[in-house]
């Protein structure tokens, strides 16, 4: 008898095994071909500090092999955000023996909304938050303050950032799934908003660096989101029960 309940359990294990193996891979393919472009991407990823710094400022780095090693860092990130469709594929590949063959038509839209508003978060991040953030840093600086920041605090910080953004924008996938799966509804998201707001600003507090500025400009749209994953839970539990419906009369 536990013979039999460890062989489910080691053949789940193996399976993610694969699967995370698969994942790895995905990446690692992403982050060789990304090495090749690696000056340009720190360029463009530097492009947002660049408008606001003065003329003539430049990043430094204090250490000999800081710049090589923000090189690789700044290739594994780019492999990583060219790998995530293919890492919403495989865990949705992961779950799909657990659902029912209804549930299982939702593989494509999956990895296209969860793709779409990650890289959607990660541009809000980029297009809309650096440029106000970082200029309202640099308005700090004067005739005796002048800002030197480093290629590794900057990676670091914008990094962050960006997989920030990126993540929070897929609450309303998970909202939507959550609802399919009867775990939530809209009447229990909209009673719980007060408690989602606290959450929101906590959340932002963690996920962004130690500054009022960029965690209010996170938990904005976390909120908008939190709003829009409402009415996605709405039309999720009223599709199920339209499902229920017909397979009752059937």
């Amino acid at each position: 008898m536990v013979e039999d309940e460890k062989q489910p359990f080691m053949s789940h294990l193996e399976e993610l095994r694969k699967r995370l193996m698969a994942c790895a891979i995905a990446v690692g393919v992403g982050f060789v071909a990304a090495y090749f472009f690696k000056e340009r991407l720190f360029e463009l990823l530097v492009m947002p500090l660049k408008r606001v710094l003065p003329e003539g400022d430049k990043l430094i780095f204090t250490n000999l092999p800081e710049m090589f090693f923000t090189y690789l860092k700044v290739s594994f990130v780019a492999g990583l955000l060219a790998a995530m469709p293919f890492i919403f594929y495989e865990i949705w590949m992961f779950v799909a023996p657990g659902l029912y063959q209804k549930e299982k038509k939702f593989l494509i839209p999956f990895v296209i909304s969860s793709s779409i508003l990650f890289v959607g978060g990660a541009l809000f991040g980029y297009f809309v938050v650096f440029p106000f953030g970082f200029k309202f840093f640099m308005s700090f600086a004067n005739e005796y303050i002048k800002p030197l920041p480093s290629v590794k605090q900057y990676f670091s910080f914008s990094t962050k950032l960006l997989l920030a953004f990126g993540l929070v924008f897929e609450l309303p996938v998970a909202s939507f799934f959550l609802a399919k799966m009867g775990l939530i509804t809209s009447d229990f998201l909209k009673k719980q908003r007060k408690f989602a707001v606290l959450l929101i600003f906590v959340a932002a507090a963690i996920l962004t660096p130690p500054d009022v500025i960029t965690q209010i400009m996170m938990a904005g749209p976390l909120l908008a989101l939190y709003e829009v994953s409402i009415w996605v839970a709405r039309a999720a539990r009223s599709k199920k029960t339209d499902e229920e419906k017909e397979s009752q009369e059937e």
